[in-house]
Formats: C-alpha cells, structure tokens, sequence
C-alpha cells in the first residue's frame, strides 16, 4: 500500500510539472480569451444562475482561468459571495496545527478590490477583517445557515475528461469539501430531516491547456472529489449525468 501511495504521489507530481510547464508559455491574451469564453458559459448555467450564495477563487495573476469578472458579476446580480481563507487550525484528535481553508464573505466590489495580495499575487482577505465576515464552516454559519453554499468554482492544475482533478497539491479544497459536507450531515441530522439541504453544485474552469487528452486520467484516491461540472476555453463542457 504504501509503495502504491508513493507511485500516486509521484505520478501526481510528475504530471503537475509537465502542466505548469506548459502554462508558462501562455500570453495573458490567450488565458483572458478563454477566461471569457468559460465565464460566458458558467453565466448561462441555471445552477449559476439560481444561486444565491457561491464561492469562487481568487486567481493568481497568471497560468489559470482569471475569475474576477465572475466575482464582479455575481455581486452585480446580488448573490452573496465568498471566497477562500487559509487559517491555522489545531485538530482535537492528534493535536497537531495544520494550514486550512474555510470560506469566507466578501460584501461588495469595494470590499473585492481591497483585498491585500499573498505571496503568490492572490486577493486574500486580511486576518484582521475576519470576525466581520460570515464564514461557512463557523459555529455562528452553523447555527444560522447563513454560510451554506449553493456553487463552488474550483481551480486546478490538471482535470481529465472524466470531471477529475489535480490540485497543486497542498489538499485543501479536498479537506474543505470533506469538512463542508460532514457540517451539512450534521445540520441535516439536527433539523430532524425537516430541511432539505443540498450539497454545493461544483464546477471546475480550465484553460484548454489543462484538460488531458481522451483517454488518460487525473490519478485520484478516495480523497479527491470528483467536480460535477466541467468548462473549458476551448468550448467543452463536461458535466455528470443523472
């Protein structure tokens, strides 16, 4: 098992750098004309469109789909956006701190373009504000509902045609998701079945660059979620059947 989980991770790894490579070489006219193109096509999506709460990344300035006239968008059609923060936290079982993400609101394009830069040139909301935003996996979100998710746009490195995907490797969108949904499992089973609440509809934006051939496969574990939607800049679109 453990030479298994050496081969995965040396696969995942291998494949990221071919991936980045070959982003490198894009203009930044090419990534917004594709950019445009996949925002054209999340717009006219009827998930996209009836949510009233969606989180979206914030994009590096460069090698991946741009998001800001999504943020842009969803705030003029007043849905309530949020956006990643990464944040300490210290796990009861084996006490150990480790980097996490949670979700966290943004109020207006004001509040957008405020947002400080991290190391990589990435909006980031600044600690400091955080107790004045609504954030979906605190206790204050749990008990109101008031940080529930109706869509996620997810980045990534690599995604296959299968609607898988590579991150850069850190996990945090899958430890995210793992945690998001056991906070639904456990709204659900505290309001007696009574609320139906749904899980966030997930959809994935990849430059044509970063989508593998027909064919070949993201190598995943039972830890990698799988998206339920896929657009592309090339046009393709790629998305769970019923």
């Amino acid at each position: 098992m453990t030479n298994d989980m050496s081969l995965l991770r040396a696969s995942k790894t291998k494949l990221r750098k071919t991936i980045l490579g070959s982003l490198k070489q894009l203009s930044q006219e090419q990534i917004q004309l594709q950019s445009h193109s996949i925002q054209e096509r999340l717009f006219s999506l009827p998930e996209y469109q009836s949510a009233k709460r969606i989180s979206v990344y914030l994009s590096m300035p460069s090698g991946e789909v741009s998001t800001r006239c999504i943020v842009e968008d969803a705030l003029r059609r007043g849905k309530q956006v949020f956006v990643p923060y990464l944040y300490k936290e210290t796990f009861d079982d084996d006490n150990t701190c480790s980097a996490v993400m949670d979700m966290v609101s943004i109020s207006s394009e004001a509040d957008y373009n405020s947002l400080p830069r991290d190391t990589w040139g990435i909006p980031t909301p600044d600690p400091a504000s955080i107790s004045t935003r609504i954030r979906s996996l605190s206790e204050d979100s749990r008990s109101t509902n008031s940080g529930s998710l109706d869509m996620i746009v997810i980045p990534g490195v690599a995604f296959d045609q299968d609607r898988k995907r590579l991150g850069h490797g850190k996990g945090f969108y899958d430890l995210f998701l793992h945690r998001y949904h056991e906070y639904l499992r456990l709204q659900t089973s505290a309001r007696g079945m009574i609320e139906n609440l749904q899980a966030p509809f997930l959809v994935g934006l990849a430059l044509k660059e970063q989508l593998l051939p027909d064919g070949q496969a993201i190598p995943t574990t039972s830890t990698d979620w799988k998206l339920d939607a896929l657009i592309v800049g090339d046009g393709s679109y790629h998305r769970k059947t019923s």
